[in-house]
């Protein structure tokens, strides 16, 4: 048996996403075995983050500065804003460098079922900034929940809150990913594939 001090450690690192138990003895043990040059740089860089690290009080971006960079950015649109779940969401659309515009993270879906209801998510915050609460006029507003029960529960919610505000609602398409291959895709993305179908350009 390891010592308290070790199984603190490895309990707390079984807590994160996508570590087990016998996952979180491995990072615990090489982060022993590596004290000097990845224990100690990591333990002051989650100090340094806990410390610095806060939501954007406009979109809800995690960053070290309020406004986020990506809302300070004099470059980006604040005609088109994309509306995300989480901040995960938000990173993956960032790494694609496909929207060049602004974010509103929501921080979580509708669900029933775990008792999220809308007062538990920033609708409110949304609809100030479409109504131009940050100076900026929104045009508009693209919703890009998961394609889940309550990735679409929610994505329905946005757009009748919003239709009043006379603003563009568009939607991420839903469908055969870029490489995919049919026989290999489940029934639903099929589904949503061929409802979402394009003409031949």
């Amino acid at each position: 048996m390891a010592g308290a001090e070790i199984e603190h450690l490895i309990a707390l690192l079984a807590r994160l996403p996508g570590l087990g138990p016998r996952s979180a003895r491995r990072a615990a043990l090489t982060l022993i075995k590596r004290r000097e040059s990845l224990m100690q740089p990591l333990a002051a860089a989650l100090a340094d983050a806990a410390e610095k690290v806060r939501a954007c009080g406009v979109c809800g971006n995690l960053d070290s500065t309020d406004p986020c960079a990506i809302c300070a950015d004099p470059r980006r649109t604040g005609a088109s804003v994309c509306v995300v779940t989480d901040v995960g969401d938000l990173w993956a659309l960032e790494r694609s460098g496909a929207h060049r515009g602004r974010y509103h993270v929501l921080g979580g879906n509708l669900s029933a079922l775990d008792g999220i209801g809308p007062d538990d998510l920033s609708f409110d915050a949304l609809i100030g900034r479409v109504r131009g609460s940050h100076g900026e006029k929104v045009e508009e507003v693209i919703v890009a929940t998961n394609a889940t029960v309550e990735g679409q529960t929610t994505a329905h919610y946005v757009a009748d809150l919003l239709e009043p505000e006379g603003v563009q609602i568009t939607q991420l398409a839903h469908g055969v990913p870029v490489g995919g291959e049919l026989d290999y895709l489940d029934d639903g993305t099929l589904m949503a594939a061929l409802q979402s179908r394009q003409r031949v350009q």
